[in-house]
C-alpha cells in the first residue's frame, strides 16, 4: 500500500471517528425525526465517501495496468530492434559481395570458382541475417513505395506503368518490418 493510501486511510479515520462523536452529541439533543434526518445525511456522506475512495481506486488499478502493458511493450521492442546498429554494420558487407558476383568477368574459366565462392558466401551471409528478422528490398518491377524506396531518379518509359521501379541501384533492408535502408531506384514517369 502507497503512503499516499495510507495517509487517505488515516484521514478517512480521523473524519469517521469526528462524526461519531458529533453525532452522539446531537442525537442526545435532537428529536427522533430530526435524528433520522441527521443519520440519513451521513448515510449518504458515508456512501459518497465510498463511492469516491472505489473510483480512485479503479483509476490506480488502470494506472497500474497501463505503465505494466507500456513497459512490457518497451521491453519487446528492444528485443526486436536489438540488432538494428550491428545489422546496419553489415549492410555494406553484403553490397560488396553483391558487387563483386555483379562486375566479376564471368566467361573467364579461372574465375568461375572464385565468382562461385563469393556467391555461396554472399547467400549464406543473407540466410543468416535472415534468421534474425533482416530482410532484403528487391523492388524490381514494383510499384514506387516511399516507405521502403528512395527515388534517385526517373525516367520516361512507354514499356512500364508510371510509378515503376525499372531499375534497382542498391537493395533495402528491413528489420522485423522496420525499415533499416531504402532500395536505392530508378522510377519510370508516362512516355512524352
Amino acid at each position: 500500500m502507497s503512503e499516499q493510501d495510507k495517509n487517505l486511510e488515516q484521514e478517512v479515520e480521523v473524519e469517521q471517528q469526528q462524526a461519531s462523536e458529533e453525532h452522539a452529541e446531537q442525537v442526545e439533543e435532537l428529536a427522533p425525526e430530526a435524528e433520522i434526518a441527521l443519520l440519513s445525511a451521513e448515510l449518504e456522506a458515508a456512501k459518497q465517501t465510498i463511492a469516491d475512495q472505489k473510483d480512485s481506486v479503479v483509476r490506480a488499478a488502470a494506472d497500474v495496468e497501463n505503465m505494466r502493458r507500456r513497459a512490457q511493450q518497451d521491453v519487446e521492442k528492444a528485443h526486436k530492434f536489438a540488432l538494428e546498429k550491428f545489422a546496419n554494420e553489415l549492410l555494406p558487407v553484403v553490397d560488396n559481395l553483391e558487387r563483386a558476383i555483379e562486375f566479376a568477368d564471368k566467361e573467364n574459366e579461372t574465375l568461375k570458382p572464385v565468382l562461385e565462392g563469393i556467391e555461396m558466401t554472399a547467400k549464406s551471409f543473407v540466410d543468416a541475417v535472415a534468421k534474425f528478422g533482416v530482410e532484403v528490398v528487391d523492388p524490381q518491377g514494383e510499384t514506387f513505395n516511399p516507405e521502403f524506396h528512395q527515388a534517385m531518379s526517373i525516367q520516361p518509359s512507354a514499356e512500364v506503368d508510371p510509378n515503376t521501379v525499372i531499375a534497382v541501384m542498391q537493395k533495402g533492408y528491413t528489420l522485423n518490418g522496420r525499415l533499416l535502408r531504402p532500395a536505392m531506384v530508378m522510377v519510370s514517369k508516362a512516355a512524352d
